[in-house]
């Protein structure tokens, strides 16, 4: 007969096969469930699904996983309530059943999933539920995260003042015990700082805009996302833009479309646009599409309006220019960001002309210019004006007989430097009344 400890390890191994027998079960039940998906009929793999959550007797990994498929399920089939309840029930398996890493793969694809959701209550209770579990779970990876997706969906919303209560929050969870930046938990930072930097671009706010972009580019020790870098460099581009700084924007926008390509967002295209619009601005012969990265998109449908700008603008081809501008109102007036500089690049092609056009000549009718620019005669004079106080031109306009005078810039840049002084003046002494009032 077998001793008593025979008899024990004989129960102990015939115990852990039934155990495995059933993990078997449990397992082939989940992978038949997940073929099903495949099929015309979510309803059955939905049951299948269910059946394993039945079949696991304590909480453990295939019943967490199933859940995971559950909630996918009703989501596809826009059973919202089923879904959020079946994931409340998948975050009770996150503090024992499943481990650390097991849990934030599966809640991380399902919040990247759910997030395509255009239902923002939806939404909103969905980031609350997931953060309610995480604050017991005490897991602050994945509390980042979802603050950020909320965080982002308060954005789009504009609702800026819950926007920026979160942004306080994840800004907190990234500094040291003294208040300072931990530089430790970089990547963190700068996903924080491309939201800020996204509100404050859209509040024009642009003091803060610069304080969050220098902080931005100092972390080195990061190593973000190419699209957060997207972010950052395009708002940068937009700040530089607005302050006139043509070509360190053009060095933003370059940078911004290269992490964008990089992280295969569509948002390049636009960057690339206004790359081209930068480099017309500071007046630059380079074509930007001489870079390696810039050229396949050379040929791309939203970009071709901005090519032909270019090409009409080195050649000064005015009349071509404002064709272009005429014929593609919606690849180009359609963008805010474009339209506003589009007078800007109307009045570098027509100094472009008007130099070349008076280049021979000592004196030129201003009926004349204003008949090869195609605009009126008093937009003619201002714009003669203001290259006479650039000294961009040598002499003075005689207005009784519409003439510019070249040669004499004593007496043109006197002239209408006193003008712009006086101009100034007044609207300094503007500024000045306005500020007593309020």
């Amino acid at each position: 007969m077998a001793s008593d400890d025979d008899m024990e390890d004989y129960g102990f191994e015939y115990s852990e096969e039934e155990v495995e027998d059933q993990d078997v079960d449990i397992e082939n039940q989940y992978y038949n469930s997940k073929g099903m998906l495949e099929g015309d009929d979510p309803a059955e793999a939905l049951s299948g699904f269910k059946e394993v959550v039945k079949m696991e007797p304590d909480k453990g990994e295939w019943g967490f996983k199933a859940l995971k498929q559950i909630v996918k399920l009703h989501y596809k089939l826009g059973q919202h309530d089923e879904m959020l309840q079946a994931y409340r029930e998948m975050l009770t398996y996150v503090a024992t059943a499943v481990t650390r890493n097991q849990s934030e793969k599966k809640i991380n694809s399902l919040l990247d999933h759910v997030s395509q959701s255009t239902d923002v209550k939806l939404l909103q209770e969905f980031y609350g539920t997931t953060l309610s579990a995480l604050a017991e779970a005490n897991n602050e990876r994945l509390w980042f995260k979802t603050n950020l997706k909320l965080c982002g969906l308060w954005f789009k919303l504009k609702e800026y003042g819950r926007t920026a209560k979160i942004l306080k929050d994840l800004h907190r969870s990234c500094q040291k015990e003294d208040g300072t930046d931990d530089l430790k938990k970089g990547t963190q930072l700068l996903e924080v700082y491309a939201l800020e930097i996204q509100m404050y671009t859209e509040q024009t706010n642009t003091k803060k805009l610069k304080e969050l972009y220098t902080k931005a580019l100092t972390i080195k020790s990061a190593i973000p996302h190419p699209r957060i870098m997207g972010i950052i460099r395009e708002c940068g581009g937009k700040m530089h833009m607005h302050e006139r700084i043509w070509s360190e924007a053009a060095t933003d926008f370059f940078e911004a479309f290269k992490n964008y390509d990089e992280a295969g967002e569509r948002r390049r295209i636009q960057c690339l646009k206004y790359l081209v619009l930068a480099y017309m601005l500071m007046e630059s012969q380079v074509d930007p599409f001489d870079a390696q990265e810039a050229k396949p998109y050379k040929t791309d449908a939203e970009v071709q309006a901005m090519t032909g700008l270019v090409d009409a603008y080195q050649r000064n081809d005015i009349s071509s220019f404002e064709k272009i501008l005429r014929t593609n109102r919606q690849t180009i007036y359609d963008d805010p960001f474009i339209r506003n500089y589009i007078d800007d690049l109307l009045k570098n092609i027509r100094t472009q002309v008007v130099l070349k056009l008076i280049e021979p000549y000592t004196r030129i009718r201003i009926p004349f210019v204003s008949k090869e620019l195609n605009i009126p005669e008093k937009d003619v004079e201002q714009l003669l004006i203001s290259l006479i106080l650039d000294q961009r031109i040598s002499g003075h306009i005689d207005q009784v007989n519409q003439l510019l005078e070249l040669g004499e810039k004593s007496l043109g840049t006197n002239k209408y430097q006193a003008i712009d002084k006086w101009a100034n003046h007044l609207r300094t002494l503007h500024a000045t009344v306005i500020n007593k009032l309020q």
